[in-house]
């Protein structure tokens, strides 16, 4: 081999070799740089005490929608309950407007010495329709004007009662558990006010 062959292969051999070198140092970078970074003690406390906060307000958040998502519901079966029971109401009331028709018919027929029976035993029926559904009379007669329960359409001076005390009942009226399905119509008292002039100076 000449003289000049042999420095092109040790020339050769020295640029591979460093190279080589060059490659292992850039490896060895990587792999520092991509080793976990150690955190301080102070550093792994704040890290903690943000990680606390977000789960308080993903908690305070996830409140919030449950406590949004349960009244939601209550909402709704309330809605509905109420749909229903005004539906059931309407149906009462035409219900008990027949019923006062049969009932006022009984009497008459009764006063008359005519034979009721056939009534009787609808307007018997028709009362157990009642119970079944809760559905029972408002007290009225003797009772003290309430006007959740009792409608007034005329009024009788009378000292001798309380004021606003039921005297009469023109037309019964039912509840059917907390709902009043139709107030009592009723005439009330109302206390005799005495004339000033009556007086003596």
């Amino acid at each position: 081999m000449s003289e000049k062959n042999q420095q092109d292969t040790k020339s050769e051999k020295s640029n591979i070799a460093t190279k080589d070198y060059e490659n292992n140092s850039v490896n060895e970078e990587v792999e520092i740089t991509n080793q976990p970074k150690e955190l301080s003690i102070s550093e792994l406390k704040a890290e903690l005490e943000e990680t606390k906060q977000n789960l308080a307000e993903y908690e305070e958040n996830l409140k919030h929608s449950l406590a949004d998502f349960q009244n939601l519901q209550r909402k709704t079966k309330l809605d509905i309950e109420n749909g229903i029971n005004l539906k059931i109401d309407k149906l009462l009331l035409k219900f008990l407007t027949i019923y006062d028709d049969l009932f006022l018919a009984k009497k008459v027929l009764a006063d008359e010495k005519i034979d009721v029976s056939g009534l009787e035993s609808i307007v018997k029926n028709m009362n157990s329709l009642l119970l079944e559904y809760k559905v029972t009379p408002i007290n009225a007669l003797g009772e003290i004007f309430n006007p959740n329960f009792h409608e007034a359409v005329s009024v009788v001076e009378d000292s001798s009662l309380d004021e606003g005390t039921i005297t009469k009942e023109i037309r019964k009226g039912y509840i059917s558990e907390n709902r009043v399905i139709r107030p009592t119509i009723v005439e009330i008292s109302k206390k005799l006010k005495l004339d000033n002039n009556l007086h003596g100076e």
